[in-house]
């Protein structure tokens, strides 16, 4: 099997044909011709599952890129750029679709499967291809609310968890999903159900608040639901640092006004470390890192989704102002748990119960975020801990130190991330200076070898240079040669700050 996924690698066919090829056929033998087919047609239209192929990142159900690409400006210059005075972001909805996901019971009343049972809004004006792919992303989002692939029963009991994913489109664009598992209103034992809220926006902590208010409408009525999204649906999206406020109606409760505010670190919006560092220690953390930097096979081991979501995020936030650019889902649906079999880099989300799948592999990270772990490190390769300079480490976890417990979730994301940041700074900073334009249309071309040379510390330059073979190097190289270079003013901004 892994000689298959390594002939797929080099295949001239897109990898995730491949895989699709390799779930339906060797898997079934063959019986599941009909659900291939479908599959096929389903990434001819619009592509679900993919690994990583140069700048495409295509996946079923699961996540595209590790962070969001966007650089900000820097805090203190804001007032200078105009296009930041603006309150909102135009042309932009909150979300594109809310469904709630419940489980039905089977034909024949073994068992449950998920099935969308609320949908708003409808989608009634689409053309009849239109509706069609629409039908089967709406079927892909239910195994995704629902990855663990056992038989469910009624429960009085359920604790409920917030998670998201990424939905990458063929042509590169995302919509990111943000799903919301509870035990509905009732008496006696019944199955959970899901919200999911498809959303062309990056903003965890903002669309959990919503999902509070969505919580709240559905243990009165279902019907209330309604006019909260409608109301949220045609307010403008606010720009980082800016607040929308949303009235709405509640029967006995009255008109209540929710505030809904974007963090002004947009690219830390969607990431939260908190969970990041309650299941890790500093130095596990820095280990972590190391790993991901590399760009190394990395399997993260929880029970909870949410726990999984969120770690997952924070660890490609650890890689700012760089990119993850491999594969990347947070919660591995258990038919899809051979993913871990794939030999190209990724970062993987995979519950506890199917540790035994992924344990025997070899030359991978098993993370265990687990309360109740006996060891944090299940499997590794045993020189994480020399990855990075040792000077380095040490400033990276001073930085961290000053992080407070009272700290709020954007203090403690600006901590942890100036922390990292600062490593990048120091390694690769001066990445401009041998940048060498002919002119100012023209691409660029990076000088590598003398910026190899320029680094003075040996055991910084023996990390760049295997740094400088990864991916996320490579693509941020290739922007950079572009003739905009906008887009680096804040990492370079960083770097004069840190030289003078």
């Amino acid at each position: 099997m892994s000689i298959f996924f390594k002939h797929c690698f080099h295949h001239p066919l897109r990898l995730d044909i491949c895989v699709i090829i390799y779930f339906f056929f060797f898997q079934h033998t063959c019986i599941c011709v009909k659900p291939l087919l479908l599959f096929l047609h389903i990434f001819m239209g619009k592509s679900l599952f993919t690994f990583y192929t140069k700048k495409t990142f295509v996946h079923f159900c699961v996540e595209g890129r590790g962070a969001e690409s966007t650089v900000p400006l820097d805090p203190d210059n804001l007032a200078d750029n105009s296009s930041l005075q603006h309150r909102y972001v135009s042309g932009q909805y909150f979300f594109e679709y809310l469904v709630v996901v419940s489980l039905k019971k089977t034909k024949d009343g073994s068992s449950y499967e998920p099935q969308i049972t609320y949908q708003f809004p409808k989608r009634d004006m689409m053309g009849r291809s239109q509706k069609e792919e629409e039908e089967k992303t709406l079927k892909a989002i239910t195994l995704f609310c629902f990855p663990e692939g056992i038989s469910w029963a009624p429960l009085t009991e359920y604790r409920s968890e917030t998670f998201s994913f990424v939905l990458t489109e063929i042509d590169g664009s995302r919509r990111n999903g943000y799903c919301r598992r509870l035990l509905p209103g009732g008496k006696g034992a019944r199955p959970p159900e899901a919200y999911c809220i498809i959303s062309s926006l990056a903003c965890f902590g903002l669309f959990s608040k919503i999902f509070d208010e969505v919580e709240k409408r559905r243990q009165k009525s279902m019907a209330m639901i309604y006019p909260f999204m409608q109301k949220l649906r045609e307010a403008p999206f606010p720009a980082p640092g800016n607040t929308v406020e949303i009235k709405s109606f509640i029967p006995e409760s009255g008109t209540e006004i929710i505030s809904l505010t974007r963090p002004l670190d947009s690219w830390l919006e969607h990431v939260d470390f908190a969970a990041l560092f309650r299941c890790l220690t500093d130095e596990e953390v820095l280990l972590v890192f190391a790993a991901t930097v590399l760009e190394r096979r990395i399997v993260f081991i929880a029970e909870e989704l949410s726990t999984l979501s969120q770690v997952i995020h924070a660890v490609a936030a650890l890689l700012y102002p760089f990119t993850w650019q491999h594969t990347f889902i947070s919660i591995v649906p258990e038919i899809l748990i051979d993913v871990v079999m794939a030999p190209t880099p990724y970062l993987l989300g995979v519950q506890k119960r199917l540790l035994d799948q992924v344990t025997d592999q070899s030359d991978l990270l098993v993370v265990d975020l687990s309360e109740d772990k006996q060891k944090t490190f299940i499997v590794s390769n045993g020189d994480e801990s020399s990855i990075l300079p040792p000077k380095l480490q040490s400033e990276i976890l001073q930085a961290l130190s000053n992080r407070k417990e009272t700290s709020t979730m954007e203090e403690l994301n600006r901590v942890v991330s100036e922390a990292f940041l600062h490593f990048f700074v120091k390694t690769v900073g001066h990445y401009t200076s041998y940048v060498k334009y002919s002119r100012a249309a023209e691409r660029g071309v990076f000088e590598n070898r003398s910026f190899y040379k320029a680094i003075e510390s040996k055991t910084t330059r023996h990390f760049v240079k295997k740094f400088m073979q990864t991916q996320m190097f490579d693509l941020f190289i290739q922007d950079l040669e572009q003739p905009s270079t906008v887009g680096f003013f804040f990492f370079h901004l960083k770097y004069r700050k840190q030289n003078q």
